[in-house]
């Protein structure tokens, strides 16, 4: 069901404020954890971000959609204009809807493509306001009422295992060329330019699902490098996954984690991790340690590394300068590294994107 784009709608929020807009995109009620970007352009590779899985998306910049939704293209397994096969949004907010759109790569507008996906949308609100209210009282869950719907429950996304939820369900094998390098990828809700980048430069990859043993299968043995993606909602669920990287450690071999594989190799060092009041969303200025060389890095993730709790062998490698939380780390003698930020954040910036070849050339 569609209504005209003058119907109206509820953004109800947790702490029982209301903002009256009107409705877009897929006509059904929606409850998720509110989260903002700050972001002025790349809505379809952010809506397509596994990591925003359960959550409604709440977008600063004013108007949205007027460069409409890229076909999706995929080409041996991997989308070449999305990060996954799915919207993973639960919702989206904006104030300014364009419902026109001009780009000579669209097929459809945002309107349109979120109704093919099932996604309800809010506009005519004051996203900024809303930005502000979370971050004075932290991350909330929220709900999008059309009218004519009655208000959904309010449950908590981050009590359940999303990543499960967004994972590859069984194994997934991209072949390089002969005698390349074998990496394995434990999907913990991996963005596609992640698969790209390594294809790229030449690397056979094996994509597993977050809980598979991959250090006791024939099928996965002799690799010569692990990859932990990002991936949405709370890593304390993950105890399969960071109990295979422990074991995987043991061979010594060159491991890099990537936002969620960041927190889970620091789980399995032996730190601890915490959740952050309003969790780092899109624009993120990031210090590498030690230096004065500082980064915008694009970021989508609501826990972090507890500060202290990392082992003595292993060092923070970059600071987040907003809150001084870790944003990056690595062993002090072993090929073992991680960053809580996209290095290879498709349509942003990619002055980090030295970080996977290092990780490749030290395979």
């Amino acid at each position: 069901m569609q209504l005209s784009s003058t119907a109206k709608s509820v953004l109800q929020l947790y702490n029982s404020l209301d903002f009256q807009g009107y409705s877009f995109g897929y006509t059904t009620p929606a409850c998720g954890v509110l989260t903002f970007t700050t972001a002025t352009a790349g809505f379809p590779e952010n809506l397509t971000d596994p990591s925003f899985e359960g959550q409604i998306l709440c977008v600063t910049y004013p108007q949205i959609g007027n460069y409409g939704a890229p076909a999706e293209v995929v080409i041996d397994n991997i989308c070449q204009s999305y990060e996954s096969e799915n919207c993973h949004i639960r919702g989206l907010i904006v104030t300014d809807m364009s419902f026109d759109y001009s780009h000579w790569n669209a097929v459809c507008s945002l309107n349109d493509w979120l109704i093919e996906h099932k996604i309800p949308g809010i506009y005519g609100v004051d996203t900024r306001a809303i930005t502000k209210v979370v971050r004075e009282s932290g991350s909330m869950l929220c709900q999008i009422i059309p009218d004519g719907f009655d208000p959904v429950p309010m449950t908590d996304p981050y009590s359940e295992n999303l990543v499960e939820r967004v994972s590859c369900k069984e194994v997934i094998r991209y072949a390089g060329p002969k005698g390349c390098k074998k990496v394995v990828l434990v999907d913990c809700g991996v963005k596609h330019n992640i698969l790209r980048i390594l294809a790229g430069n030449g690397v056979e990859i094996i994509r597993v699902p977050w809980n598979y043993d991959f250090n006791n299968d024939p099928a996965t043995a002799g690799y010569d490098g692990l990859v932990i993606s990002n991936g949405p909602g709370n890593p304390t669920f993950l105890k399969e996954t960071v109990a295979h990287i422990k074991e995987a450690m043991v061979k010594g071999k060159p491991v890099l984690g990537v936002c969620m594989g960041n927190l889970l190799l620091a789980m399995a060092a032996g730190a601890k991790v915490v959740k952050l009041k309003s969790g780092h969303h899109t624009n993120q200025p990031v210090r590498m340690s030690g230096t004065q060389r500082c980064y915008t890095t694009s970021q989508n993730h609501s826990f972090a590394i507890a500060a202290g709790s990392l082992p003595e062998d292993w060092k923070v490698t970059y600071e987040n300068l907003n809150d001084g939380t870790i944003e990056g780390i690595a062993h002090k003698s072993l090929p073992f590294q991680a960053i809580q930020f996209y290095p290879e954040a498709y349509g942003y910036e990619v002055d980090t994107a030295y970080i996977f070849e290092s990780f490749i050339k030290s395979l």
